[in-house]
């Protein structure tokens, strides 16, 4: 690297403006037209050279340059807003609703939205904040942030720690605020300082130069800035890291006991009771929405649960493996909180299928009476069930949440939100079995477009929407398999977080706001005071808020033959 010594013998850095010992301007750009006519100094970074300016040979220079441009940093944080933007316009993979065509982001989006949600599912919006472009995208910010930061820091520091009082003439007479007195007395000199300390600027004197300075903390304050900012960033990024941030759903039924999930079979809820109070139909609030559009509006729901810990993480057993928590009301706005883990109360379900009691009839007698019937716990399925007269049914296929597909029948979900059922029943002394399907398959076909007319659909009693299939080339069957009833229960929907990440948000964002105070209610003020033959060139400098200044240089001046500071930048 090259270097620059000024006449005042001090060696400077390549990329220099302003000597950093006495100030003189060492760069052409600094003055006009190659001449001699003085042009307002450059005091960004009191002139010092960046590295970014400096170096430009190795690769990492290229790097280092790249991203210690303020333009870059805002271009990437602009393409962050616009794909944030964009990612809120369809819901993210973890929102697609439970009665979806198919919760499979790959279906879904398309079906859902088309070629618009073929192109957002593609380009990775629809797990926006964890896809690895965005991660990328993020990170990227943060460097840049630490270089720029590192890059302007860095010369600024060392040149506000290596001030001095005396300057250069030609730094003291083309800074922005200048004034000239031919003759001043060493009393008023004196006034003037004392004046300066009363209004709390800090008074350095070398060879009866002078400069007085106060409020240098507040070039700091971007820097602050920069810091709430990279740790905002990266508790973002390690949100990503599951020991940090965790955000799940279970669902519990009344009176089931489950493992939390992302635990690791640590914890489990076991729910005694689920709640569900709604507003009355003399309430005046909801009163024209109930009388006109029939409509359940809950008031309160909650769930009366038990948090148990298992002991050494093992599978919850008998009593003496777990140990009890504590009994939690979880509700909106009253969630549950244990170990690092927090439960909310965020959905229910009234109608859930528990238990299907199917009857075996005749299929050509109407009138007859059922030959038999079984029960299936729709959580407990068997894979066979014999009946007192010798037919023996097989479950050879069960579809808890079932969906028909141009591909064939399949289970979006593990729930039983619309079970279906491939029975093959065998008749007493006969080898011969028939197969039977039975679950609701109009739904899914009339949303998918697809022809029913292959299967032979039959109203199964008084449960809306369930019908009884035969499977295609079955058409022989002797016998037909219906549902007879339904058993629901209730179910609750809870919503399991943890995150260790928040205090590195609200950490972040308290020093990034004493950044903002610092910067924007402070500013760094400086007045030269240089000796020239029998009076004194008088100068002024602030990085903000100049009409400030020039009241504080009017203030202490008053009453002296000292010459009040004229604004330079008003005459070019």
């Amino acid at each position: 690297m090259k270097h620059i010594k000024c006449e005042c013998g001090h060696v400077n850095p390549e990329g220099t403006v302003l000597c950093e010992a006495c100030g003189k301007p060492i760069e052409e750009n600094q003055y006009i037209d190659g001449n001699d006519k003085k042009k307002l100094l450059n005091m960004r970074y009191e002139g010092s050279a960046r590295r970014s300016t400096t170096y430009n040979k190795t690769v990492v220079d290229k790097v280092w340059n790249f991203f210690s441009s303020v333009k870059v940093a805002v271009w990437l944080i602009v393409i962050a807003l616009i794909a944030s933007g964009i990612g809120t316009i369809l819901p993210l993979e973890q929102y697609i609703p439970m009665d979806a065509i198919s919760r499979d982001p790959a279906i879904f989006y398309p079906e859902t939205y088309g070629l618009f949600g073929k192109i957002f599912y593609q380009l990775g919006f629809h797990n926006l904040y964890s896809s690895w472009w965005y991660l990328i995208l993020i990170a990227s910010i943060g460097v840049s942030l630490v270089i720029c930061s590192i890059d302007r820091f860095v010369p600024l520091y060392r040149a506000l720690k290596r001030q001095k009082a005396k300057r250069h003439e030609s730094f003291i007479n083309r800074q922005r605020l200048y004034s000239e007195t031919e003759s001043v007395l060493n009393d008023e000199i004196q006034t003037v300082k004392e004046r300066l300390e009363k209004n709390r600027y800090r008074i350095k004197e070398e060879d009866n130069h002078i400069v007085a300075e106060k409020g240098r903390f507040s070039r700091w304050g971007p820097y602050v800035n920069h810091i709430g900012l990279i740790i905002i960033l990266v508790a973002a990024l390690i949100r990503t890291i599951p020991f940090f941030y965790m955000d799940d759903y279970v669902w519990i039924r009344e009176g089931e006991l489950r493992v939390v999930p992302g635990t690791n079979g640590e914890y489990y809820i076991e729910n005694h009771e689920f709640i569900l109070d709604t507003y009355s139909e003399d309430d005046e609030r909801f009163k024209d929405a109930i009388a006109k559009q029939g409509m359940i509006i809950p008031s309160n729901f909650q769930t009366n649960a038990t948090i148990y810990k298992a002991k050494d993480a093992e599978v919850l057993g008998a009593e003496e493996d777990h140990e009890k928590v504590g009994d939690f009301q979880i509700s909106m706005n009253k969630p549950a909180k244990f170990g690092g883990y927090t439960l909310y109360q965020q959905g229910y379900q009234l109608n859930e299928f528990s238990k299907m009691t199917f009857k075996l009839y005749e299929m050509n007698d109407p009138e007859a009476d059922a030959l038999g019937e079984f029960t299936i716990d729709l959580f407990d399925p068997k894979s066979e069930y014999e009946l007192d007269n010798g037919f023996k049914i097989e479950v050879t296929e069960y579809y808890p949440d079932y969906s028909l597909t141009e591909n064939g029948v399949t289970s979006k979900t593990n729930d039983s939100n619309n079970p279906a059922f491939i029975f093959n029943l065998h008749m007493p002394e006969n080898e011969d079995s028939e197969t039977s399907f039975v679950g609701d398959v109009i739904g899914s076909a009339e949303k998918l477009g697809i022809d029913t007319s292959v299967v032979e659909l039959k109203p199964m009693g008084d449960v809306i929407g369930t019908f009884a299939a035969t499977v295609p080339g079955s058409e022989d069957n002797q016998y037909k398999i219906l549902i007879d009833s339904i058993q629901f229960d209730r179910k609750s929907g809870l919503s399991v977080k943890r995150d260790y990440t928040l205090p590195l948000f609200v950490l972040g964002a308290i020093i990034f706001m004493i950044g903002v105070i610092q910067g924007m209610y402070w500013q760094h003020r400086r007045v030269w005071i240089h000796p020239k033959n029998d009076g004194i060139l008088l100068a002024g400098h602030t990085n903000k808020n100049w009409f400030g200044l020039k009241k504080d240089i009017e203030k202490v001046i008053e009453g002296t033959s000292i010459k009040m500071v004229e604004d330079q930048k008003e005459d070019e």
